[in-house]
């Protein structure tokens, strides 16, 4: 049960304040374009801080901030962002396309979960093509959707256009939001921040389980 716990601390520390705030500091560019590839294309990803982490660089990537972390340009950082972003999702549609059906009979281990796969599958039948641009927003599912996308073998011209319009409009929203609260009094309470930033993005999963209780009761 140790390792659990050990476990349970690293991933609350990632989506701290002083976690995102030291893996932005200390890793910089390259640590937040793995995390962004890798919570968008690869599944064992799905538990890293992809809205957290963006709203922090932004706040940390504005010279006005006391605590602005020298060398990260914010145009520099929107754009290998965005192409970390794209590429991740393109890396997850791949990924379904090549395993496809296979993966459902694949038990649950520490870094996968079928229902985290049953929920995306469930995002992605209700909004189609959209949901790519929808589930940017929506942690884990985010992770799942374009490895659902390939794995129901949606063509791949209609993938790319919402995968890059999805790309562009996830990173750049939120890492504006976050530069521009950099430059406010709001940038001294990023552990207020990070958690009406997980609150807000979590609620569309909340309503759908909700919905799904109240269907099944009726």
């Amino acid at each position: 049960m140790e390792w659990i716990l050990e476990i349970y601390d690293k991933v609350k520390w990632i989506h701290s304040a002083e976690g995102i705030s030291q893996l932005v500091g200390s890793g910089g560019l390259f640590v937040m374009t793995f995390i962004i590839f890798a919570e968008t294309g690869l599944l064992f990803g799905f538990f890293l801080p992809g809205d957290s982490l963006l709203i922090t660089a932004g706040v940390l990537a504005n010279p006005a901030n006391p605590n602005y972390a020298v060398g990260l340009d914010i145009i520099h950082l929107n754009i290998v962002l965005i192409l970390a972003a794209i590429i991740g999702n393109q890396t997850g549609y791949f990924l379904g396309h090549k395993i496809g059906d296979r993966i459902w009979e694949r038990p649950d281990s520490r870094f996968y979960k079928r229902k985290h796969l049953q929920a995306a599958q469930e995002f992605y039948q209700k909004y189609g093509g959209f949901s790519v641009v929808a589930a940017r927003y929506v942690p884990i599912i985010r992770t799942f959707v374009p490895f659902v996308a390939g794995v129901a073998r949606m063509p791949y011209r209609k993938f790319v256009g919402w995968d890059i319009g999805g790309g562009i409009l996830w990173i750049t929203s939120l890492l504006w939001i976050g530069f521009y609260l950099g430059q406010t009094s709001l940038a001294n309470r990023l552990d207020k921040i990070i958690v009406i930033v997980i609150f807000v993005s979590v609620l569309p999963m909340v309503f759908g389980i909700v919905k799904k209780y109240v269907t099944r009761k009726s």
